[in-house]
């Protein structure tokens, strides 16, 4: 078997996984129909740029999304609901800067990677059933070239600008598998980013493009449990370089859509039985080496492989037969894991030393092994172990030990960690565990109830329903009358004041009666007319304030009965109720105080019954402490109070709140509220003359209400600091 230069460059590792990373984004439905079909690829050269035609089935309705990277060059364009039509995968140009062309499809898309010798900028036209990519050569702006050669502004040719583009956003998250995500928002699809690995930082540079204010900072990710630990963004000259700090074992994998730019580093779990390197690591990195040896025979492979890589090889006896060798600046570990995958072999390490041998010879040796395991642990004696609990309670673990409600097995050897034989017995009175099998049993079940048997975090929840009133009332009216004595008296002598007054001041129509005469209290049985009587009305049972007039002629004769009332009233009001509950992580806990409220009900006989309801105040909360130190609040908050008393029972006043928020640790934050304002203004008036400027305020009564209610929900979570548990 000949092997060829098997070197696998950093560039082309990263962007296999670039691509792998979009295609599995964009699915893998191929039952998807496809609305057109890339059918042929060509190219030429003008000047210094290359053009190449993309020819499709159908006319394209908008230019294909893309993207580019600069290590390695690459230009990738995703086109849409659209098939591979061409019948081959890859195509050579070698025209200017640009080697080839891949053509992959993934589901309903495809995607076409063009291969270039340096970064360039490329600019994309529509033509009918033609896409034009225009490639630039000599470092100007890339613009479109129609099927006929003619110029035109590109669709995707980012406008010049006074200054450098920024970036829009950046945002980190924890994947679903653990990985760390980094979502970065650039200004365009068309920003050159440069990613590379430093040994465990990966280097991300946006070439031409500046950083806002608000993303230089450094974000530290620790708490999210991923190999990502920091990420540091600084502007460096004309471009914006991003730090990202990693820890572990980890592979990165970097995918663009539109402007999003996605780079994931996913952790990778290592087989001990594997070399650092190769699919189980992050690349090779062993001493590279050369070989061209013609029909060696693999033993002799191995000892020169032994020989450099200063490990201690021992190969099996059935590990026979030749190959062909050439190998050419490649890692050792590499030449290794190509020779073995090549004869069919197979290796476990064990610590400097390898055995070698063919993979079916290992795989029976570990069958025997396990086997070898099973019986001794059936020939093994018992032991028996007491485990007292101090905060799980014992009946939490007889699922774990697959025991029924009367202590027998329950028939779940799935979630059993005993043994065949092993046997464990309850006492939920004392809260221990006894439990009989052997030692590497009674160690797992050791091990367990350590990891098990902890004190959970408590949070301290503090409500605070803060309702408050601002009440404001004013009402205004006036009495007005108008008397002739001479009438009342039946002649002209009129009836004279004390010291010739023409106008007496009093509280009200009555008082001012009192010092006129015109009042039943003269003996002349007179009673006051009233011409308007519009006064003003009370609030909250409060009567309005007044003041009358009495003005009348030198001769006592004719008098004019005035009377203005006003009442104002200005409330405010607050009330807070601040419940508090302290309850373990993840436990519901409940607090309320109020009344019960009777009403009545209709049964199905058609008589009737008295139901208790109540209204009271009540907390339900359960908390969640997240890694990172916060706290997942899901809150349920009533506020009920008695309110009219109806011919059924009372009726409820209900203020309800519901959700869910992430909180920090002892900081507040308001969940909702409700706010209300009612307003109000009524006038009754004589017509026309309750209109007249100034003088109409005397022929009409003016109230004004305005009320104002507001109801804020505040919430502050406190985790209680942990109590050192005790020793085992």
């Amino acid at each position: 078997m000949t092997i060829f230069n098997m070197q696998a460059t950093t560039g082309t590792v990263r962007m296999i996984r670039l691509c792998a990373a979009m295609l599995l984004a964009m699915g893998s439905n191929l039952a998807l129909a496809q609305e057109n079909a890339i059918e042929s690829i060509s190219a030429n050269q003008q000047g210094g740029n290359v053009i190449l035609s993309i020819g499709m089935k159908n006319p394209v309705t908008k230019p294909p999304i893309g993207f580019s990277i600069t290590n390695p060059s690459r230009i990738a364009l995703d086109f849409g609901a659209t098939a591979n039509g061409t019948g081959k995968s890859s195509q050579d140009i070698n025209l200017g800067d640009v080697r080839s062309a891949n053509v992959v499809q993934a589901g309903a898309r495809t995607r076409v990677v063009l291969n270039l010798k340096r970064a360039l900028n490329y600019a994309t036209v529509i033509d009918g059933k033609t896409v034009v990519v225009t490639i630039e050569g000599s470092g100007g702006v890339a613009q479109g070239v129609n099927a006929s050669g003619v110029v035109v502004p590109s669709a995707n040719a980012p406008a010049a600008a006074a200054g450098p583009q920024l970036l829009r956003d950046l945002d980190f998250k924890r994947g679903a598998n653990g990985e760390g995500r980094i979502v970065v928002d650039l200004p365009n699809s068309q920003v050159g980013v440069d990613v590379r690995t430093v040994g465990n930082q990966v280097l991300v540079d946006f070439v031409g493009t500046g950083l806002p204010p608000s993303l230089r900072r450094r974000l530290d990710v620790t708490d999210f449990g991923t190999p990502v630990e920091r990420i540091t963004t600084a502007p460096q000259g004309g471009n914006v370089r991003m730090t990202i700090d990693a820890r572990g074992t980890w592979e990165q994998s970097v995918y663009q859509s539109d402007t999003q730019l996605v780079i994931d580093i996913k952790p990778v779990t290592v087989d001990p039985n594997r070399l650092p390197g190769g699919q189980g690591g992050q690349g090779y990195r062993g001493e590279k080496l050369s070989f061209n040896f013609q029909n060696v025979e693999v033993r002799a492979a191995l000892q020169a492989i032994a020989d450099i890589s200063g490990l201690n090889i021992i190969t099996s006896d059935s590990v026979g037969g030749n190959l062909t060798l050439r190998l050419k600046d490649v890692p050792w570990d590499q030449a290794l894991d190509v020779v073995l995958q090549a004869k069919g072999l197979d290796m476990r390490k064990n610590g400097s030393v390898l055995w070698i041998a063919p993979k079916e010879e290992l795989l029976t040796k570990e069958k025997l092994e396990l086997e070898q395991k099973a019986q001794i642990s059936d020939l093994e004696p018992m032991k028996q172990e007491i485990f007292q609990l101090n905060y799980q309670k014992a009946e939490s673990f007889r699922t774990v030990f697959g025991l029924d409600s009367s202590g027998g097995s329950s028939g779940d050897s799935k979630s059993r960690v005993l043994s065949k034989r092993g046997s464990a017995v309850i006492d939920s009175r004392t809260n221990q565990l006894f439990v009989t099998d052997i030692p590497s049993k009674l160690e797992d079940i050791r091990k367990l109830i350590q990891k098990t048997d902890i004190a959970s975090k408590q949070v301290l929840i503090e409500a605070r329903l803060v309702e408050a009133n601002d009440g404001f009332s004013r009402n205004l009216g006036a009495k007005l009358g108008v008397t002739d004595l001479r009438t009342l008296r039946g002649g002209d002598s009129g009836y004279q004041v004390a010291g010739n007054t023409r106008v007496a001041v009093g509280g009200n129509l009555t008082g001012i009666g009192q010092i006129t005469g015109q009042t039943p209290d003269t003996g002349d049985g007179y009673t006051n007319s009233t011409l308007v009587n519009l006064p003003a009305s009370g609030i909250n049972g409060l009567a309005p304030s007044s003041i009358a007039f009495s003005l009348f002629s030198s001769a006592a004769n004719r008098f004019l009965n005035l009377e203005l009332s006003a009442l104002e009233a200005d409330g405010k009001g607050k009330i807070i109720s601040s419940p508090r509950v302290l309850t373990e992580d993840k436990m519901v806990a409940v607090v309320e105080q109020g009344v019960e409220l009777p009403y009545q009900v209709a049964t199905s006989s058609g008589a009737t019954s008295i139901t208790w309801r109540k209204a009271n105040l009540r907390l339900e909360v359960t908390p969640q402490i997240t890694p990172d130190g916060n706290v997942v609040l899901e809150v349920d908050v009533n506020k009920d109070s008695k309110g009219d008393d109806t011919r059924y029972g009372f009726a409820i006043n209900t203020q309800h709140v519901k959700t869910r928020v992430m909180v920090e640790n002892g900081g507040t934050v308001v969940l909702g509220g409700i706010y209300q304002q009612v307003e109000s203004t009524n006038v009754n008036k004589v017509p026309f003359l309750g209109d007249v400027p100034v003088l109409g305020y005397l022929f009409k009564t003016t109230a004004r209400t305005n009320n104002k209610t507001e109801l804020l929900v505040f919430i502050t979570p406190k985790i209680v600091a942990d109590k050192t548990s005790p020793t085992r």
